[in-house]
């Protein structure tokens, strides 16, 4: 990693600053345009109180919606002030990223409307944020002097101007997984009792202008979710998990400022594009989010083999399991397949075994008798292939310092942390505390049972990847990991951000044929459709699912030992939400295509002029006559070249493209 590169990893974001005179200083309404003119985030009085809408060409996105927030006591904030705006900033971000692009430089304009104390409310600011692809708003209240200041509710709505399809992912509750299907509903639909996970995406009309609403740089503050108005209207407001400390005799309190701390909430993102494939391009949720400010050019992405949704089990050793032989195996395979890790799961340290359970007399500081940590450890730095620990969160907490200690001094890579299923404001707190410490001992981190991504992966760029994703363990239980939700996954929950979706299956069945079992699964799309995930679906560590057996003597195997994990540029292609996806990647001088089909046959055309000058080879893995079998062939090509892609039902494609 070069110098710069590695400035740029730790944080040092370059922000270049000027202020324009605002010609809605003191008007209303105060209008923020994106630097290209297109977008607007808008706020004015409507029936005396200040209302927020999003504007695209000059069409309003979000109609005039509620914004404030209810703090202990019934004082609400936001809802009669009058706002002053102050002069218009303007940014850049400039910063190095890993994941869907290397290099990010995005354009921002920023106004900072304010309302003075009074009435026994106390001063509040609205902070508005204007790029080409999104707007973004975020609520300050000036820190108090004599007692913490609490939020009982938020009082954001984002109201629809008409009834928009959309895909969303209700939770029904605050304390879960994250992991669902991102169904299509109409914002008619959506109830106040609903908790729809972030992000809800929506399309204005069929095809065309499509937004997707989350949040990002969340800190001191808990996750956001969705639900209907309640009101009558089409559109949704925030709705916000109680601390868990909060008083049930009176309203919950679900975000506490201490003495002395202004109150801050994350960013409320609308992301816009002209189409729904525009937004999987899009930088604002780590944009939006604070650099970091250490220095990560040790954190090295890359892929990971893995034993839990294999079952551990490996032809070459009869006695297969949570052994020192077994991962000496998986070490093995890893180093020959182009895998720079090992991920071991559940049951390496004493007293492990109970899942989400903690069981008494857990120590994750000692290994269990019949596995070598240290010599894995060893074996593997033999090999270039590094371990990630499989941790149970309350495990880990219980013996917080100890266990970092432990695993730096072991040489462990990575932790895998799992089952917080929370978003309150102590987990977000949590998860500050548990990255900024796991850097401190060189660990990256993937978060398992997490909740939806907010740009916590640029101020901490150890954390290489997260679940909070209907992935392929489901499989070992359930038929829900359809071509369809896989399709879908990629304009919905990857808009945020990386996901550890562990593909790789090699069992391919047809939807008809496949039966779902626990030990060593198999999935219900085209073995070309799994291979084009590690293209289309974007995490720095790239966990690579099935047993090293399923991999022994096939040729799609090299896909995967060559595919990064990590991009340069992302393009989209083609395709439509839940319906079709096609995907390509820039590594280098190296481009990889990903593209992938709903349960419906289709024909795919692949314009190749992202390119540019000079020729290339095309290695072109396409569904053969059966689920398990691919189509491989190579063929020259150039920017001036058009591919035809024919996907089988529940099928799909990977191309690597080289120089020649």
């Amino acid at each position: 990693m070069t110098p710069s590169l590695a400035r740029l990893l730790c944080g040092a974001a370059l922000a270049v600053l000027a202020t324009t005179a605002s010609s809605f200083a003191q008007a209303d309404p105060a209008q923020l345009n994106s630097p290209d003119g297109r977008l607007s985030i808008r706020v004015e009085t409507v029936g005396g109180k200040p209302a927020l809408s999003v504007l695209r060409d000059g069409r309003a996105v979000i109609a005039p919606s509620d914004i404030g927030l209810t703090l202990e006591n019934r004082v609400t904030v936001g809802a009669n002030e009058t706002f002053v705006a102050a002069p218009v900033r303007e940014g850049v971000d400039d910063y190095a990223l890993l994941g869907r692009a290397s290099h990010v430089r995005s354009d921002w304009r920023e106004m900072t409307l304010s309302a003075p104390a009074g009435d026994g409310r106390p001063a509040m600011q609205v902070v508005l944020r204007a790029y080409d692809d999104g707007v973004a708003f975020r609520y300050r209240v000036p820190a108090g002097s004599d007692a913490p200041m609490g939020v009982v509710s938020e009082n954001t709505q984002f109201a629809f101007p008409a009834d928009y399809d959309c895909w969303g992912v209700n939770l029904g509750r605050f304390n879960s997984s994250h992991e669902g299907e991102f169904d299509p509903i109409s914002a008619s639909h959506i109830r106040e009792y609903n908790a729809y996970d972030a992000p809800l995406v929506c399309e204005t009309v069929a095809g065309g202008p499509t937004f997707a609403i989350a949040e990002a740089d969340l800190k001191n503050y808990p996750g956001l979710y969705l639900a209907g108005r309640g009101d009558g209207g089409l559109g949704v407001q925030a709705k916000l998990a109680p601390r868990l400390d909060a008083p049930t005799s009176a309203p919950a309190v679900v975000a506490t400022a201490r003495i002395g701390q202004d109150l801050e909430t994350p960013w409320r993102v609308v992301m816009v594009g002209d189409h729904a494939g525009d937004l999987i391009e899009s930088t604002m949720i780590t944009d939006l989010s604070e650099p970091a400010a250490f220095d990560a050019s040790w954190v090295k992405p890359g892929k990971s083999a893995w034993d839990w949704w294999n079952g551990g089990k490996i032809a070459a050793v009869p006695d297969s399991g949570m052994n020192t032989a077994t991962f000496k195996a998986f070490i093995d395979f890893a180093a020959a397949n182009g895998l720079q890790y090992v991920t071991i799961d559940e049951g390496w340290y004493r007293g492990s075994g109970g899942g989400g359970v903690v069981r008494p007399g857990v120590d994750v500081t000692q290994t269990v008798p019949e596995i070598d940590i240290p010599g894995l450890v060893a074996y593997g730095r033999s090999k270039g292939v590094g371990l990630f620990l499989w941790l149970n969160w309350k495990a880990l907490d219980a013996q917080f310092d100890a266990a970092l200690d432990q695993y730096q001094a072991w040489g462990i890579a990575g932790i895998k942390v799992d089952f917080m299923d929370r978003d309150d404001q102590q987990m977000v707190d949590w998860y500050h505390r548990l990255l900024e410490r796991a850097a401190q001992h060189r660990l990256m981190v993937n978060l398992h049972g997490a909740f939806h991504p907010t740009g916590l992966t640029r101020t901490y760029p150890n954390f290489v990847t997260q679940e909070g994703v209907l992935g392929a363990e489901n499989n070992k239980w359930s038929s829900r990991i359809t071509a369809e939700h896989n399709v879908t996954l990629a304009y919905t929950r990857m808009l945020l951000g990386p996901m550890d979706y562990t593909p790789g299956g090699f069992d391919n069945q047809t939807p008809e044929t496949f039966r779902y079992r626990f030990l060593l699964p198999t999935v219900m799309t085209t073995r070309a459709h799994g291979l084009a995930m590690f293209v289309v679906y974007e995490s720095p560590l790239q966990t690579v699912a099935d047993t090293p057996n399923a991999y022994a003597g096939q040729q799609e195997t090299a896909f995967i030992a060559q595919v990064p994990t990590t991009w340069d540029e992302t393009r989209f292609i083609a395709g439509e939400i839940g319906q079709s996806i096609v995907l390509a990647r820039r590594k280098g001088r190296d481009w990889y295509v990903g593209a992938m089909t709903d349960a419906e046959g289709r024909t795919v055309s692949l314009p190749l002029d992202f390119l540019g000058r000079g020729r290339f080879t095309a290695t072109i893995y396409a569904d053969g006559d059966a689920p398990n079998r691919t189509a491989i062939s190579t063929q020259a090509v150039e920017a001036g070249t058009t591919l035809s892609l024919a996907l089988k039902p529940s099928g799909g494609a990977a191309i690597r493209i080289t120089p020649r």
